[in-house]
């Protein structure tokens, strides 16, 4: 009995001791465990914390927690205003309006996390109307637009993936936290896991919805987007339609040069037909681009049409001068590198044309007998309207490619001078000074027979003897250089004077008195 007694005592322990052993064994297991989950969720806790959908989604929901609260504390201060007579509520009153003081303070510092989190996500922004393109211009805000939208439309996808990963760590956290409260059977942690399955829940359905909300989105943008390019495939057929018929317009312009530079060899008339060439290219490219981009010309034309009687009168000196240069250009009058006299108010200008645009003709002054006489200057650059081709004097010296002009000198002699020989003498030295001049026009008065009526022709200097108050004149007319007329006017003028000077029976004249004194009479003067 004893030996049975010592067997059962002796199994009894073996068992207890095996038991504690397994039971040490199991502890030991739980705790690595624990250590080894605690470890992830501290991973796990790092980034989820550093998310920036966790840190609206917490902000958010302390937001909705303190307003919870300010709205009981509002309950309750309502209560206790109610009840002020009692002592206990005054003093429960003062409390409650410092907590809601500083609540309200938080809120306000809360206040950017007031709405959901997921409300960007669940409703984008409206797509913006497609621009209208209906010109090349219009090609780079078109391009600007489908770049934004479908930004828009990555970013949009970028924020949904994001919430996928963010869910996929909820959901690892979720599973690690499970594993633990099973080996823990902590409260904090069931509550833990219910505010985790919450926020998983909030996250699934804002996905959900974003999925949805996206793709009706991005079918949008598609829309938009296939909308656009088809009117940019348009808009560029057709710049490159005007582009190529411009391009043709510009290589015949170019070889209409060409011909002109072959044909014309006036460098005036070149240099009008090359300006003439230039205005009617770029008015009929102007007129293209007017008819491919403007939508409604029949309305243009009808405004024009209404405002063009108050437009007349407003610019009339504008549109004649616009006349007065077709009549320039296609009529032939005036060429560049004419010389021209202009009056205008009892004013006289002579000098070069070395422009005429669609408005005014511009006239480098030159030294001349107008310049020596009456202006006493030169140089200037002079601006004379088209339109003055209408109403004042113009003059021109270099006509049709005449280069040579009359050009008289008078020397008085007096009453008793040898006046035929003083003729003759002039006469001799002009011819001899103008000769080249002489034989130059006569050419030219040749050509214009074939367009103006000429009658007399005779271009051989002339000499004229007039009597006059002082004495008698002699007059000597030449050809000479329409463009240099003083320097053989100072030549011919001085070779006079020096023949004059050497004859013995030509005197100079000039105004004089003869005083003849009797005796016991008074003086007569004669002059």
């Amino acid at each position: 009995m004893r030996i049975l007694i010592s067997i059962v005592i002796l199994f009894f322990l073996a068992y207890a001791d095996n038991n504690i052993t397994n039971k040490d064994l199991n502890s030991s297991i739980n705790i690595n465990e624990i250590k080894d989950i605690d470890s992830k969720l501290k991973e796990l806790n790092k980034e989820l914390n550093s998310n920036i959908w966790i840190i609206k989604y917490s902000n958010y929901k302390t937001y909705q927690k303190l307003n919870k609260e300010l709205q009981s504390i509002e309950k309750k201060i309502k209560l206790s205003k109610r009840y002020r007579r009692y002592r206990r509520y005054r003093k429960n009153l003062e409390n409650l309006i410092e907590q809601k003081k500083i609540l309200k303070g938080q809120l306000s510092l809360l206040k950017d996390f007031k709405e959901s989190p997921f409300d960007e996500l669940l409703q984008p922004q409206q797509i913006p109307n497609p621009p209208s393109v209906k010109n090349p211009i219009a090609i780079v805000t078109a391009f600007s637009y489908i770049k934004n939208i479908t930004s828009k439309k990555k970013y949009y996808k970028n924020m949904l993936n994001d919430m996928k990963d963010v869910l996929e760590l909820l959901k690892n956290k979720k599973e690690l936290l499970s594993k633990k409260y099973e080996i823990l059977k902590s409260k904090e942690l069931k509550k833990e896991l219910k505010e985790l399955n919450s926020m998983i829940e909030d996250f699934k359905i804002a996905i959900q919805t974003g999925e949805k909300t996206i793709e009706v989105y991005n079918k949008r943008v598609d829309e938009a987007v296939f909308k656009v390019t088809k009117d940019i495939k348009a808009q560029t057929q057709k710049a490159i339609t005007v582009s190529g018929i411009i391009f043709f317009l510009f290589i015949i312009s170019f070889l209409l040069k060409l011909a002109t530079r072959k044909y014309i060899k006036d460098s005036e008339r070149f240099y009008m037909a090359n300006k003439a060439i230039n205005l009617t290219f770029a008015t009929i490219v102007i007129l293209i681009l007017l008819f491919s981009y403007i939508e409604n010309i029949s309305y243009i034309v009808t405004i024009l049409g209404f405002a063009s009687a108050g437009i007349a009168i407003a610019m009339k000196d504008m549109f004649m001068s616009i006349l007065g240069w077709m009549v320039i250009v296609f009529g032939g009058s005036i060429h560049v590198g004419d010389r021209i006299k202009v009056k205008k108010n009892g004013l006289v200008y002579v000098g070069d044309v070395v422009d005429i645009s669609l408005l005014r003709m511009t006239i480098f002054e030159d030294v001349t007998l107008t310049s020596y006489k009456e202006n006493i200057r030169s140089g200037r650059v002079i601006f004379v309207p088209n339109n003055y081709i209408f109403t004042d004097l113009i003059a021109n010296y270099t006509h049709s490619g005449l280069k040579t002009v009359w050009d008289g000198i008078y020397i008085n002699i007096t009453y008793d001078s040898n006046y035929k020989k003083a003729a003759r003498i002039a006469k001799e030295i002009a011819r001899k000074y103008s000769k080249g001049y002489t034989d130059i026009a006569r050419k030219q008065l040749n050509k214009l027979r074939s367009s103006y009526h000429l009658k007399n022709t005779n271009v051989e200097p002339r000499v004229f003897a007039f009597t006059e108050d002082y004495g008698i004149r002699v007059t000597v007319w030449y050809m000479t250089n329409s463009y240099a007329t003083l320097t053989l006017r100072s030549t011919i003028s001085t070779e006079i004077l020096d023949a004059y000077l050497k004859e013995d029976d030509i005197k100079l004249a000039y105004p004089t008195q003869t005083i003849s004194l009797t005796k016991n009479q008074n003086p007569i003067i004669n002059s």
